[in-house]
């Protein structure tokens, strides 16, 4: 007899991310936007438990599934973009420690899982090598220098701990943990004005002679080596355009017409559809194969999500583009992710698409 395999609704995670997103997060998402993620969210978020969700259980996280990991991006990102986002980025230094540098990773790990510390990351820029936005250059006694620019660093003012990636001349990546805030060698801009998210306190960094001691350096690896496992990354879909993509469905739901359930229950079909295509090709199918379907299926993700947050401000009317709306604020979340983590590769996927 074959065991039923136990539904995502009744993780404990997946239900404290609900909570989290219906008590604290939804009613403050047009504030958030409008002038940042409070540290009242971030610190509901490091008391909901979702920060530990794919950290093993001997460094105190939950050890849970990428599946209702997935799931607890979605419902975050459908109630407030701006915390997701936060959020999202602590994610990979975690992952990151798990297997790097012992020193490293005994003195963050276990904060990291259980919430009492969030972190940042500042290394997307390594995708432009052999351009060195970010140079690390190795010290005669261990440790390393950083000197450049960091583009993006999400979440300044709110974070604990950053990731922060840079390239050597002779093609070798570092990555090391460092304190996100004002100090020799490390010096933000001003927050950054988007035309979405501009509440996650995205700012840039300046770097000039930013050191890092030895016990600090989590990584060492070449370029071609990291860039390999990189590379596939972004061509899948973030679960992310599936919440945004449902929240505005959810909207459409509550606006009291059958013209607009009507549409709403025709679109979440083909969501659907396009989330269990965009989930089977990650679960299913080894990283690094069929890219091509990934992006197919992350462009057609694109295009529902603007077609449901569309709809949402044709449901609305005029009073969707006041900035008390929800609706206006999916809109432009929608049309963050779509250039989030984007790389040459998937803009020309996606470009593609559209002139098909």
């Amino acid at each position: 007899m074959t065991a039923t395999a136990p539904r995502l609704d009744d993780h404990p995670l997946v239900a404290a991310a609900r909570r989290l997103a219906t008590d604290v997060l939804a009613p403050a998402a047009e504030a958030h936007d409008r002038t940042g993620v409070t540290p009242e969210a971030i610190a509901a978020v490091k008391a909901s438990g979702v920060l530990g969700v794919n950290v093993p259980v001997e460094y105190g996280g939950s050890g849970a599934s990428a599946a209702v990991g997935r799931e607890v991006a979605e419902i975050l990102a459908g109630a407030c973009c701006s915390t997701f986002f936060v959020q999202a980025q602590h994610h990979t230094p975690v992952r990151t420690l798990a297997t790097g540098g012992a020193e490293a990773r005994e003195r963050w790990l276990r904060p990291l899982a259980e919430g009492t510390a969030l972190a940042g990351i500042a290394f997307s820029h390594l995708r432009a090598f052999p351009g060195l936005p970010v140079r690390a250059t190795p010290l005669a006694g261990g440790g390393a220098r950083f000197d450049g620019r960091v583009p993006w660093y999400t979440g300044w003012g709110r974070n604990d701990v950053f990731l922060l990636g840079g390239a050597t001349e002779d093609g070798e990546v570092v990555f090391a943990v460092a304190r996100p805030r004002e100090q020799p060698g490390l010096t933000p801009t001003e927050p950054l004005q988007l035309a979405a998210l501009t509440g996650t306190r995205t700012v840039g960094l300046r770097l000039d002679g930013f050191t890092v001691a030895e016990e600090d350096i989590v990584v060492r690896q070449p370029y071609e080596e990291w860039a390999r496992e990189d590379r596939p990354k972004n061509t899948n879909t973030n679960p992310a355009v599936f919440g945004v993509a449902r929240a505005a469905l959810d909207l459409l739901d509550a606006a009291g017409d059958a013209e607009a359930k009507e549409t709403a229950d025709v679109l979440r079909e083909r969501l659907d559809v396009a989330r269990r295509d965009a989930y089977a090709l990650v679960d299913e199918v080894p990283a690094g194969e069929r890219l091509g379907d990934r992006l197919a299926v992350k462009t057609r993700a694109y295009d529902l999500m603007r077609a449901a947050t569309t709809a949402a401000i044709v449901a609305g009317g005029g009073r969707a583009f006041a900035l008390s709306a929800p609706a206006q604020r999916l809109a432009r979340e929608g049309l963050f992710l779509v250039v989030q983590g984007q790389t040459a590769e998937v803009r020309a996927a996606h470009l593609g698409a559209l002139r098909a």
